[in-house]
């Protein structure tokens, strides 16, 4: 069954009449002796072995006395020796936000021992409390996507085995602790523990490395693995399927446990990852709907090119496209072989953005003003009406260059974006609609603000176009302008082939992602613009925590489809390779 995400509680203070009970049941309920011990490194202590998968909440049958009674009854009835009070356990490897505030109630007393203990706050278990999500995580320029739980089981045991056979799994000493009580102790060597701040800089420094790390730990410099395909990242996320989530429970004596867990924690389950705190970003690259694409639309369907792709795009929280061209009723059948380079887009074919669930529109593109200012407006007008977010471009300069604030389970993202070419391409001005062009200082100063009121600021640029997976010096200088003055994220949406990365702190800085829907199939050296990035950003509770690099091919002039494991491969090590990792 799956357990609410609901917020901790503490015991209630109604518990002073529990003072004289179960002396008489400490001589005949003391659970068996299990010695726990570690060190500072890996735990050395041996934990009775339990299943690799953790064990999962189930059902269990509550107290049911008299329905005059009440969990405190029940515990008073219990003893009417007053010789010594029972004793409560709690293993030192369980969440500070699961102990934090937890008291013994009157008639309590902390034990120091597990086995003097008639209640135990312990791992798996049929009386939940908590559950915590533990992410398998990676340096981000992994080429690796993802494991078996059998990968990490084996390599626990010592058994070489998987993607990362031979590498010690990192985490910290307490979550070692924790899979140690789930798994028994770790082979000599098979676990690295290091402390929360030595953690991510060490698995850089000794690539290829993997780690376990606590869910509300991850941050963008982190790869996070799947683990039999599952994600913790991603929408849908079903920790009872997951094999690194972890139930920590109310045990001992059951009648007794059942009424301290009824009691203390008043039925609820605390946990470190709640899906109302989660958001998906999906952002993409250049978006023109014209030439071949056009052509290829209107001879297989206006939603053809969204064939293999579209569903993804549409199931994110949020979905960006970079439309550079204008929506034009009087817009001429499309040509393939057109000469010249002023574009615009027959406005039926706003229904694939539509099929891939375009939420938020970027209009920094060179081509938006390709057909007059009454072409832009009645674009704008579109968008509008779909109730779409437009940032970049506008009605005019004041208006395009305000920065768009979308708020969705609480995380507040801010969009600002701007032109960086200028001239003919940028042409909003005080009344006139177009694209705007980048004025870095007021951005600058625009980014700090927002991120001073909590937002998390997406910029992004329509940059100059290089034909290179390598970022230029031009445009190093300017998205790490940007990321030092705030933003989380630093976008390219200029770029028709994939370009390099880059982190300024934990600011994730994307050169040029490629093409989504336009004709350059074939175009460029090596077939480099064939293939093409959407980035999926995910952020919780209030902070940016990662992105997934999620990599497409063209298969004509309109289509890309998902890559294949060996081009998805090729792809990451070129574009790695050329951020300098």
């Amino acid at each position: 069954m799956r357990w609410p995400d609901r917020d901790f509680k503490t015991a209630p203070a109604g518990l002073a009449l529990i003072v004289f009970w179960l002396g008489a049941l400490l001589a005949g309920c003391a659970p068996a002796a299990v010695v726990h011990s570690s060190t500072s490194r890996t735990p050395a202590g041996r934990i009775t072995a339990t299943p690799f998968l953790p064990i999962k909440p189930t059902a269990t049958a509550s107290v049911t006395p008299a329905p005059s009674q009440t969990p405190g009854d029940v515990l008073r009835s219990r003893s009417p020796t007053p010789t010594a009070k029972p004793g409560i356990w709690i293993a030192d490897y369980i969440p500070g936000e699961l102990r934090a505030g937890l008291d013994p109630p009157p008639g309590f007393d902390w034990s120091q021992a597990r086995e003097d203990a008639l209640v135990r706050l312990e791992v798996g278990g049929e009386r939940p409390v908590g559950q915590w999500v533990f992410a398998l995580a990676a340096p981000f320029p992994s080429l690796i996507d993802g494991v078996r739980s059998q990968d990490i089981l084996r390599s626990w045991k010592g058994e070489a085995d998987g993607p990362f056979a031979g590498q010690p799994l990192l985490m910290e000493s307490r979550t070692a602790e924790i899979f140690s009580a789930l798994w028994g102790a770790p082979a000599p060597g098979a676990v690295e523990a290091l402390s929360s701040q030595e953690l991510l800089g060490f698995a850089w420094e000794h690539r290829p490395s993997w780690a376990i790390v606590p869910f509300e730990d991850l941050e963008p410099r982190w790869k996070t693995l799947e683990v039999d395909g599952i994600s913790p990242l991603r929408k849908g996320f079903d920790a009872q399927r997951y094999p690194l989530a972890v139930t920590f429970s109310v045990e001992g004596d059951p009648q007794v446990a059942d009424a301290f867990r009824a009691l203390s924690f008043e039925e609820t389950i605390l946990a470190n990852r709640q899906p109302q705190k989660l958001t998906n970003l999906l952002m993409t690259g250049v978006t023109a709907l014209v030439r071949a694409t056009a052509f290829t639309m209107e001879r297989n369907g206006i939603a053809y090119p969204a064939q293999d792709i579209g569903e993804v795009l549409s199931s994110a929280d949020l979905t960006h496209v970079s439309n550079e061209i204008p929506f034009d009723p009087d817009c001429p059948p499309p040509n393939p072989s057109q000469a010249d380079l002023r574009f615009c887009s027959d406005p039926a074919y706003i229904a694939l953005m539509e099929e891939i669930g375009t939420d938020i529109v970027e209009l920094t593109g060179d081509h938006f003003a390709d057909r007059g200012p009454e072409a832009m407006r009645y674009t704008l007008d579109l968008y509008n009406e779909e109730g779409w977010v437009y940032y970049g471009g506008g009605v005019d300069r004041s208006d395009a260059q305000q920065a768009r604030v979308i708020e969705h389970n609480g995380n507040r993202l801010a969009f600002i974006g701007c032109n960086g070419k200028g001239g003919g391409y940028a042409t909003a001005g005080e009344n006139q609609p177009g694209a705007v062009a980048c004025d870095f200082d007021w951005m600058h100063q625009e980014i700090g603000r927002l991120q001073g009121e909590g937002m998390l600021v997406i910029a992004t640029f329509q940059h100059f176009e290089y034909y290179s997976y390598y970022p230029q010096p031009l445009q190093i200088q300017d998205f790490g302008g940007m990321a030092k003055a705030g933003a989380v994220i630093v976008s390219g949406s200029q770029s028709h082939q994939p370009q390099g990365m880059g982190f300024e702190g934990n600011t994730f800085m994307h050169y040029g992602l490629g093409n989504l829907f336009f004709d350059q199939y074939h175009f460029c050296t090596d077939n480099a613009c064939d293939d093409a990035f959407i980035d999926r950003h995910v952020f919780y509770d209030g902070r940016y925590i990662g992105t997934e690099l999620l990599t497409i091919r063209f298969v004509d002039y309109a289509r890309p489809r998902w890559m294949a494991e060996e081009e998805r491969v090729e792809l990451l090590d070129k574009v790695f390779r050329a951020s300098g990792w």
